[in-house]
């Protein structure tokens, strides 16, 4: 295992711009008039939709509701699914929905357990909820301290259990999410990981230097990157009301803002983002999708200044 000096010191030589706007020449890109863009996954062969469906959107929808939200998704040419334990009653409410399209999804799901036994117990639980003999991707969940590092990486950790249900046939892939710039390193130095959840956001980039290190190394790794938090404008304000369910930060929820957001990390080498939970901010970012053009020159220029003097949701250094 890395020991955190050495990763801080690691971690610290990154370029802090990185080599934005790299373009797109190393994904594939297919094109279905009317559809959402598809994109390659690292070296995996799967090819997702550019625009991904949280699990969060169907949490305390009725089935009625779940099955019409995933519809109007798959409507959009969405194939890429993620869900996790963690999200209310949504791996209940997306079972069903999603059951008649299984075949033809991607289907990732998490869990936040470090240890073997706990992320044992919650893949055949959601298995189970989600009505499907296996995940094509199984992920850690929001790794954020380097002691969780540690403990999944160490004797009875989570990843046995990984390596294992891969053997079983019931992953096909596996990847991690992370909140942190220090865990993402370090994940990313302890495994080959097939894939990457990690938010990439023109505000965290610029103003938090959170992000640009993490994509250089997983583009080096030639890792499926998957991106949050692209439609997240700030933390809420303390005196300010949350006025939008489902998000613990400010979404953009301007229609021209939120495109921008979307533009600007997809306009990096990643194959998907998710929106935020929200039903109606996920509804608005299938229609601005559809039309995606990577940024210009001088619109990463725009972006930068504008990234630059907001207040982002994630820091690195981790205070």
């Amino acid at each position: 295992m890395m020991k955190r000096r050495q990763f801080i010191k690691t971690a610290g030589a990154a370029p802090l711009v990185s080599y934005f706007p790299a373009g797109l020449n190393d994904i594939t890109r297919v094109f279905t008039r009317g559809k959402i863009e598809k994109r390659s996954l690292g070296k995996t062969g799967e090819k997702l939709s550019m625009i991904g469906f949280g699990g969060i959107v169907v949490m305390d929808a009725t089935p009625e509701q779940s099955s019409q939200r995933v519809k109007e998704a798959i409507d959009y040419g969405i194939n890429y699914f993620d869900v996790a334990p963690s999200y209310g009653d949504a791996e209940i409410k997306l079972g069903p929905a999603l059951e008649p399209y299984r075949k033809d999804v991607f289907l990732a799901c998490k869990t936040g357990m470090r240890t073997k036994d706990g992320a044992r117990k919650e893949l055949e639980q959601s298995l189970e909820r989600l009505r499907t003999d296996y995940f094509d991707l199984y992920q850690l969940h929001a790794v954020t301290k380097m002691e969780d590092v540690d403990t999944i990486f160490g004797k009875d950790g989570a990843m046995e259990t990984f390596l294992e249900a891969r053997e079983e046939g019931k992953v096909r892939y596996l990847g991690f999410s992370a909140h942190s710039v220090e865990a993402a390193m370090a994940l990313m130095d302890g495994f080959d990981f097939d894939t990457i959840l990690f938010p990439i956001n023109y505000t965290t980039w610029y103003a938090g230097n959170f992000g640009p290190q993490v994509l250089d190394r997983a583009k080096e790794k030639g890792m499926g990157i998957l991106a949050l938090k692209a439609m997240a404008k700030q933390p809420w304000a303390e005196d300010v009301e949350k006025k939008v369910p489902k998000c613990w930060y400010e979404p953009l929820t301007d229609p021209e803002e939120a495109k921008l957001g979307l533009r600007f990390t997809l306009s990096h080498p990643v194959t998907a983002a998710l929106p935020p939970g929200n039903e109606d901010l996920f509804s608005m970012a299938l229609g601005l999708a559809t039309g995606f053009k990577p940024l210009s020159k001088v619109e990463v220029g725009e972006i930068k200044e504008k990234g630059m003097a907001g207040s982002p949701i994630f820091k690195y250094p981790m205070a």
